[in-house]
């Protein structure tokens, strides 16, 4: 039996002839960003602070073009955050899927085209 590590993802494989199965650290439940969760609940909680900055503005009827600014910086930041996002799952759980074969593959592709159309449909 032999351990490699692709695309962050750690995997058990059986040896040529055998039959059992390739068991990566996505099975066990860790997800691409797993490495990063605390960059990234930071940064949600600084795009949750300017979410909650807009709703100040509009409470102390701030100038309209100003709010929208703040909403444009806003999306941007939800944006770039689900880019990042979007990689990840890439690297881990495509990479993952590609590693084990089959008709797993074509399924994480497809869930990753359609995220990546609703993300150009924001």
């Amino acid at each position: 039996m032999t351990t490699t590590e692709a695309a962050g993802a750690t995997t058990t494989e059986a040896p040529s002839g055998a039959s059992e199965a390739v068991v990566t650290d996505h099975d066990l439940g860790v997800h691409g960003y797993h490495k990063q969760k605390d960059e990234h609940l930071k940064r949600l909680r600084r795009i949750e602070g300017q979410i909650r900055g807009l709703q100040r503005l509009v409470d102390e009827d701030v100038y309209c073009i100003d709010i929208l600014t703040q909403v444009s910086a806003s999306t941007k930041a939800l944006q770039s955050f689900a880019l990042q996002l979007l990689e990840e799952h890439l690297r881990h759980c495509v990479a993952d899927a590609a590693v084990k074969g089959g008709g797993e593959i074509d399924e994480k592709v497809e869930e990753a085209t359609k995220a990546i159309a609703r993300l150009l449909r924001t």
